[in-house]
């Protein structure tokens, strides 16, 4: 079975639009959630959201590329641009060989809406433009990079609610392992329009702590009120061993577990079974024992129910080890499909700059938080092997074990 390391990342964060960015505000514990004034005026009953800004791709990709991709497209490309960057490769090498695309997406809400308006108001379909498909297709993300960087390997889009793209790495873990693909660019993107957070708005699920956003996002704090959404787009580049140093790639890491499970119960609350069985998988698959974890970049969203059903996973399996654990979710809100790989960036930058990100607005714990070892401000500590946990709706869970490279 083969190796699999992971030889570049790229970002496009609330945090941050680089990876440079990125790593200061988790060092700092620097919130990206604002109040979004214009949410107000279409019912919404919660304005808060993390926040990013559009990529100005103009001049970078002609107008027909432009006008087929959709908003989480765009974070995607400028993310997958870095990542590339960060792996050392280019266009030749991607030309000349079979690199493939997994990424995570689970909406494409805005071209969808924008579609049907054009459609209601015109009265006529020719006027919606040729480029709408391609955006609201929940495909656009891999249909674009992969037309647009030439890749010829594998190219799937991977929907699993906030689990996404989580399990897309976890899926480009297991072809690279078999020998079915050499490289692959793995990620997840998330639209943060007004249009896709409706409907989570309408369930209640949203903090409604909106005179202080900075503080509205609080995993496993007892007085946590709902989660934060946010988007934008991570893409981690992984590849067998034998590939990357063949091309003399940097090595930044390997992924040496991937575990998975499916609740199999309610299709919105959560249960304890269901991730305790993900998070065992996991440590199985990378052969390691509860204390070799040096992080846990936990799940929680900020919902009441979620984080205790998290937190009593984590404490099933690791016990009285008292693993430092951290939400960056208390940072970003929560980055839904975009999630599972975004959290996978930023373990990767605490483990090479060796510090642990801390869960900010952590203040009073409950009585399940309360048995874990949460770590509410930065922590200067070195991180050989992290885990990180994703969770979505329908009951999917995902778990990513990741650690330093070793000859």
């Amino acid at each position: 079975m083969n190796r699999v390391v992971i030889t570049g990342m790229g970002i496009y964060s609330c945090i941050g639009k680089n990876l440079e960015e990125v790593r200061d505000s988790l060092f700092q514990g620097k919130s990206g959630i604002i109040f979004d004034a214009p949410r107000k005026d279409l019912g919404f009953r919660s304005a808060l959201t993390g926040m990013v800004d559009t990529p100005v791709l103009k001049g970078k990709l002609d107008r027909r590329q432009r006008l087929c991709m959709a908003e989480e497209v765009d974070y995607a490309y400028v993310a997958t641009v870095e990542a590339l960057q960060n792996a050392r490769l280019d266009e030749q090498y991607m030309s000349d060989h079979e690199i493939g695309i997994l990424y995570g997406n689970d909406s494409s809400a805005k071209a969808v809406i924008e579609a049907t308006d054009i459609s209601r108001a015109k009265k006529d379909n020719t006027l919606i433009g040729s480029g709408s498909i391609f955006q609201s297709m929940n495909s656009t993300v891999t249909m674009n990079l992969s037309t647009i960087f030439k890749l010829k390997g594998i190219n799937l889009t991977v929907s699993a609610a906030c689990a996404s793209s989580s399990h897309a790495i976890g899926l480009g873990y297991f072809l690279i392992k078999s020998g079915m693909q050499d490289c692959i660019i793995c990620g997840g993107a998330q639209e943060i329009n007004n249009f896709v957070m409706g409907s989570f708005d309408g369930i209640g699920a949203f903090s409604i702590r909106e005179h202080s956003p900075a503080q509205s996002s609080r995993p496993f704090d007892k007085d946590r009120d709902g989660l934060v959404p946010s988007g934008g787009a991570a893409t981690v580049i992984i590849e067998s061993l034998e590939s990357a140093q063949r091309r003399g790639a940097p090595i930044l890491a390997e992924v040496i577990g991937y575990g998975f499970s499916s609740n199999g119960e309610h299709i919105i609350q959560p249960n304890v079974e269901g991730p305790t069985r993900s998070l065992s998988k996991a440590m199985k698959d990378a052969n390691l024992q509860a204390g070799d974890i040096d992080y846990i970049n936990a799940h929680a969203t900020s919902t009441p129910l979620g984080d205790s059903c998290e937190a009593k996973a984590m404490d099933a399996v690791f016990g009285t080890h008292q693993t430092p654990i951290s939400s960056t979710k208390s940072m970003t809100g929560h980055e839904c499909w975009m999630a599972g790989a975004s959290e996978i960036v930023y373990s990767l930058l605490m483990m090479h700059n060796d510090f642990i990100a801390p869960n900010i607005n952590f203040e009073t714990p409950d009585e399940d938080s309360a048995k874990l070892n949460i770590i509410a401000q930065t922590k200067q500590q070195k991180i050989d092997t992290f885990l990180s946990n994703s969770f979505g709706f329908g009951g999917t869970n995902s778990t990513l074990i990741v650690t330093k490279f070793k000859h």
